[in-house]
């Protein structure tokens, strides 16, 4: 397992679901990134006496408390795991409800699907684009994209930054946008295009088992400057196919939580996906997409990375 990029960067709170001698936990990486301190132990130096898991401290805590997290951690000594002893989760394995989408948020994914093919009408939105990815469980760092093959032939990745909603509300402005974030992860909207073609809409395409990759961990907003400028790449094999920065989204943050939230409650535990900038499959003439035995590694700028293999 890779873990050089996990432990590069400025050390926050970085929270993480992990499996560790056949059994699941919530932890939290050590101030230095190279080991990892289950929150139970963190939550007991608070005087919780209980064991949660990711969803759970959202619901439980707001910014304050995960700062106190974060000093209580650094101020007292634990049991550590180090990285290579356990297996890393899906931060969140069962979301509160499907995942909100972004689509065709990014000028250069538009401009590359339109170059290569020039027969489809793909225009910039002039309004964000939302789509429902059901995800249940999301896959984890390391785990497998299936290949659904006889059902599958055209199956696509997408370099994704997640959102992580971590306080209830609704008619948000964006000026007030950062105030209801938890945090961020790397997330891979796996794609079935062919489907996604075929049914004139994007759920089903989107919604296969295994097809939301996830983690490695989430990183808190604190960690993130606002507005949100991170470079993000993505692998195939070794090979360089997506490279951009979230500052190249049509829709940037403030604005998607400001018009999502028009008379709609976003609630704690919510996870946003922002899109995908160009490098897709779809997007090369002819197309490269992702097949069995394939690697999928994908990176963002003060998160870290996932990857996973086709099988």
């Amino acid at each position: 397992m890779r873990l050089e990029i996990f432990i590069k960067g400025e050390g926050k709170l970085r929270l993480l679901t992990y499996l560790y001698k056949g059994k699941e936990h919530a932890g939290v990486l050590n101030k230095d990134n190279t080991a990892v301190i289950k929150l139970k132990d963190l939550l007991s130096k608070s005087g919780i006496e209980m064991e949660l898991d990711i969803s759970g401290l959202i619901e439980l805590g707001d910014s304050e408390f995960i700062k106190a997290l974060e000093e209580i951690r650094d101020r007292f000594e634990y049991d550590e795991i180090k990285l290579d002893e356990v297996k890393f989760c899906a931060p969140i394995k069962y979301p509160v409800r499907n995942l909100i989408c972004l689509g065709t948020n990014y000028s250069d994914h538009v401009m590359e699907v339109r170059k290569s093919y020039p027969n489809l009408k793909v225009d910039i939105p002039k309004e964000p684009i939302y789509f429902s990815k059901a995800a249940w469980p999301i896959t984890g760092h390391g785990d497998a994209i299936p290949a659904n093959e006889g059902l599958v032939s055209q199956l696509d990745y997408e370099v994704e930054l997640a959102i992580v909603i971590g306080k209830e509300g609704k008619n948000i402005s964006r000026e007030n946008a950062e105030d209801y974030i938890f945090g961020y992860t790397v997330s891979n909207d796996v794609s079935a295009r062919k489907v996604q073609s075929g049914k004139k809409q994007w759920f089903k395409g989107k919604s296969f088992d295994g097809f939301s990759p996830m983690g490695p961990w989430i990183v808190t907003k604190d960690e993130i400057p606002f507005p949100v400028k991170l470079d993000m790449k993505a692998w195939i094999n070794g090979e360089l196919r997506q490279d951009s920065n979230t500052g190249q989204m049509i829709f940037d943050i403030p604005h998607i939580i400001e018009d999502l939230s028009k008379g709609m409650t976003l609630r704690k535990g919510d996870i946003i996906l922002t899109g995908t900038p160009a490098g897709v499959g779809l997007g090369f003439n002819p197309p490269k997409y992702i097949e069995k035995g394939d690697r999928v590694r994908l990176w963002i700028e003060k998160i870290g990375e996932i990857e996973n293999r086709v099988e």
